[in-house]
């Protein structure tokens, strides 16, 4: 009879646990509930929600880095690089955003390595994402197109020829400082380049720099993003952000 009982009992807690585990309603979460945002027509298109910070005319919202007036050339959607005039940097500052920005090389080839297509996209204006023609170019792994400048090179290389478009499209987060300047957390970088992954949620190891190791310097939550003039005729269009 006690067995009897004992096996009675197994089963009842075995069958109310099993009906628990069946209830879709324990697993459902209703709130809150997700703000609605409207894609864009096109996957590169700015979504509702985006900051757009040049749509192919307006520059207002970028100032030169040198505190100059903008005076990259806008040319049929694009604005180009101005070689030797300085780069330029958003007026509003950023932190942890997700990034689309198209940008092309030259259609004429002049030099190679370094020298050739060569410009950058710096994040909180010490981050830098490289711009170069890697097309059948050949330069050191960790700076060339798709890399995170002398830190970490790309998966592969995903780069198009000369004079065609290419994009970026950049989940990034921004590192976390202790009240003592420490670094709490590491920034964070995802890639696309030209909808192929080239750095999957990699940890920077601090501000680019092109002689030495990168290391954190303590700066603000946010900051402006960068692009940069390395002398070269690189074009930029259809750039906006989302703030993370």
């Amino acid at each position: 009879m006690k067995i009897i009982f004992l096996s009675s009992l197994y089963v009842f807690f075995i069958s109310s646990s099993l009906s628990a585990q069946g209830n879709p309603q324990i697993t459902e979460v209703w709130n809150p509930v997700p703000k609605i945002i409207s894609p864009g027509a096109k996957s590169s298109d700015a979504p509702s929600d985006a900051i757009v910070l040049f749509e192919g005319k307006n520059t207002s919202g970028w100032t030169h880095v040198n505190g100059k007036d903008f005076n990259w050339k806008i040319d049929s959607g694009f604005m180009m690089v101005k070689p030797g005039s300085g780069g330029i940097k958003t007026k509003q500052a950023f932190g942890s955003c997700q990034l689309h920005i198209e940008w092309r090389t030259p259609f004429v080839v002049k030099g190679d390595g370094q020298g050739r297509g060569n410009s950058g996209i710096f994040l909180m204006e010490r981050y830098e994402l490289q711009v170069l023609d890697n097309y059948n170019n050949r330069t050191y792994s960790n700076g060339q197109a798709g890399s995170i400048y002398k830190q970490r090179m790309p998966l592969v290389n995903a780069c198009r020829p000369p004079g065609e478009w290419q994009s970026y499209d950049v989940i990034f987060t921004a590192p976390q400082f202790n009240a003592d300047s420490t670094v709490n957390a590491a920034a964070r970088i995802t890639v696309l380049h030209n909808g192929i992954l080239v750095q999957n949620n990699i940890e920077l190891w601090g501000s680019t720099t092109f002689i030495g190791t990168p290391k954190y310097v303590m700066h603000n939550s946010k900051e402006p993003i960068v692009l940069q003039d390395h002398g070269n005729l690189v074009s930029y269009r259809n750039i906006w952000v989302r703030e993370l």
